[in-house]
């Protein structure tokens, strides 16, 4: 499992002996052409091509498991922006990651809500079932806004809830199956009161 999580970018203090910040080079700084077409791709929906940055940066995350500099570098060359402006969205937003993580995302809401109906004990018992298994990236999340099935995790981007710490060996091993994960507690499968809705 991965470590705790490192310093943000506000904990960070500026190396004021770095060069200023450039735009990389395209003629030096190889990107994947799959990765550079999703990129260019989300900059054709804004009137500011900027404004990409989040799904951007999304995408190498995809690619390299994390916003590792390699992958920022290579955002930043294809929006012609600086690393450095690019980094500052990365460490500000919890669900891109600036250092290497597992492969599998489970992040369990320990807001409010979550956490009166037993989140705390249920984020206790998924770290210790991961263990240090280096494919889950297991953490506690503010809020996933899903406080109907609390206590909830989203796995791998799928909310499942509500929860109990019994649930925790069976969602592992779905994981690992790579089958769907807890089915009858997904949120898309729930009834809904409008038909339409999920089709």
């Amino acid at each position: 499992m991965s470590a705790a999580p490192g310093p943000r970018g506000w904990d960070v203090p500026a190396d004021l002996d770095k060069d200023p910040a450039t735009i990389p080079d395209p003629a030096r700084t190889p990107v994947p052409e799959e990765l550079r077409i999703e990129i260019e791709s989300h900059m054709a929906l804004y009137p500011d091509p900027r404004s990409a940055a989040l799904p951007a940066l999304e995408a190498a995350q995809r690619v390299h498991g994390w916003c590792s500099p390699e992958a920022i570098v290579q955002v930043a060359c294809v929006m012609r922006v600086t690393p450095a402006s690019l980094d500052a969205v990365a460490t500000f937003y919890d669900m891109l990651e600036t250092r290497p993580v597992g492969a599998h995302s489970i992040f369990i809401c320990t807001n409010i809500s979550c956490s009166l109906r037993g989140a705390d004990e249920l984020y206790a018992a998924m770290r210790d079932a991961a263990g240090e298994d280096p494919a889950f990236n297991v953490r506690p999340f503010e809020c996933l806004g899903a406080c109907d099935i609390a206590p909830m995790a989203s796995v791998d981007g799928v909310y499942v809830g509500p929860l109990q710490t019994e649930d925790v060996p069976r969602l592992l091993d779905d994981v690992r199956a790579g089958g769907p994960v807890l089915a009858e507690k997904q949120l898309t499968r729930r009834p809904c009161a409008d038909p339409g809705t999920g089709s």
